[in-house]
């Protein structure tokens, strides 16, 4: 956090008019909006020390070692008294159809949000713009900027900020928005006015719930992160429990499911960011392709994504899931050989992490084929 004892220059200054400042400058950095809330998450603390108690965090053991510390922004970052939160819409202007990639088992669906530049690099970015824009307006103050990047509740700090409400399967809901967008927080010490936070718009929909492939979203604003295949793609480090693999279809790199089932996101917007526009075309491509992928490729086309983050090895695990739920999906013929051959060819990776995906994959039988089926019917 930059340091600074005191700050004159905003004594006197008009906060209201700081504040719509600060917000309009956020829009002329590419966020969609800007809120600011104080520190006061005591109503979300008890719901956080239940979940890290029941151990739905899984092995993010990080979110255990700081604990309440998340709830408390004055304690991460001494001198906090606002939170100034901002959102940024992601979702690529030109992509291929969610819906038709799920739907064809031989493709790798990788949810939307990382299929362009890695959204930490982005958002801190212009987070740290805009907190120079204020510097030079109002002279040096305190402030830590954040994105996904720390034990910050960026939902909960963002739901008091007015920018949006909880929804049921846990991520922030706008009304003009949907769910596709990324969060980003400024900590501070300057005693900016507060916005008022809005109603919940969910009423009795349960649709993320039922759209779970997993069972994740346990009852509605509860979710089991051990169950969830974003976690379980992209946080967990091991194997994936063999009872929900085939339940994760062709999701190789998180899910987008539950947001896909949303009737808000009917009014998510498209975002005109370059850094979010498709690379290397995974917005729809083929599982045996990306499979094939040698470790200097895996580095070199996605550095600077948020995918590179998982490594190579947890990358050929998850298309390992991806390619033997295929085989369980796909009728036999070329489509399943040049499967199979893919899934031979690393038989013998050098990792067990890997080698034991493989050899799962390779036991998944092919449905018969259309024409079997009618012959044994006959």
């Amino acid at each position: 956090m930059q340091e600074s004892p005191t700050v004159p220059s905003t004594q006197a200054a008009d906060l209201a008019a700081l504040a719509q400042d600060i917000k309009r400058w956020g829009l002329e950095f590419g966020f969609q909006q800007i809120g600011i809330t104080d520190c006061d998450l005591t109503d979300v603390e008890p719901r956080l020390k239940d979940w890290l108690a029941r151990g739905r965090h899984g092995d993010m053991d990080y979110m255990a070692r700081h604990g309440a510390r998340r709830a408390r922004p004055g304690e991460l970052v001494p001198g906090t008294i606002r939170v100034i939160s901002a959102r940024m819409n992601y979702f690529p202007a030109q992509v291929r159809e969610s819906a038709a990639v799920l739907d064809a088992p031989g493709r790798a669906y990788v949810s939307r949000y990382a299929l362009g530049r890695d959204y930490h690099k982005v958002l801190r970015r212009r987070l740290q713009q805009l907190s120079d824009r204020i510097s030079s307006a109002i002279g040096p103050f305190s402030y830590r900027v954040f994105t996904d990047s720390a034990p910050v509740m960026e939902v909960a700090l963002a739901q008091k900020s007015g920018i949006g409400w909880r929804g049921k399967h846990t991520l922030l809901l706008n009304r003009e928005a949907g769910s596709y967008f990324f969060l980003g927080e400024i900590y501070t010490d300057l005693p900016l006015p507060v916005d008022a936070q809005i109603p919940e718009h969910c009423g009795t929909c349960r649709k993320c719930l039922d759209a779970c492939p997993t069972g994740a979203i346990v009852a509605p604003y509860e979710l089991d992160a051990r169950r969830c295949i974003s976690y379980l793609t992209i946080e967990h480090k091991g194997a994936i429990p063999e009872a929900l693999r085939p339940l994760i279809g062709n999701r190789v790199y998180g899910c987008d499911d539950c947001q896909l089932a949303c009737p808000w996101n009917r009014y998510a917007q498209r975002t005109d960011e370059p850094d979010f526009n498709v690379r290397n075309g995974l917005d729809d491509v083929s599982l045996v392709e990306l499979f094939g992928w040698s470790e200097s490729e895996f580095h070199e086309r996605l550095a600077g994504t948020a995918i590179h983050r998982i490594g190579y090895e947890r990358w050929l695990r998850n298309m390992a899931v991806g390619l033997g739920n295929a085989l369980g999906a796909l009728e036999r013929g070329p489509a399943t050989a040049a499967i199979r051959t893919a899934l031979e060819f690393r038989r013998h990776d050098a990792s067990a992490l890997v080698r034991e995906h493989v050899e799962w994959a390779l036991k998944r039988v092919p449905p018969p084929s259309r024409a079997l089926q009618n012959d044994q019917e006959q």
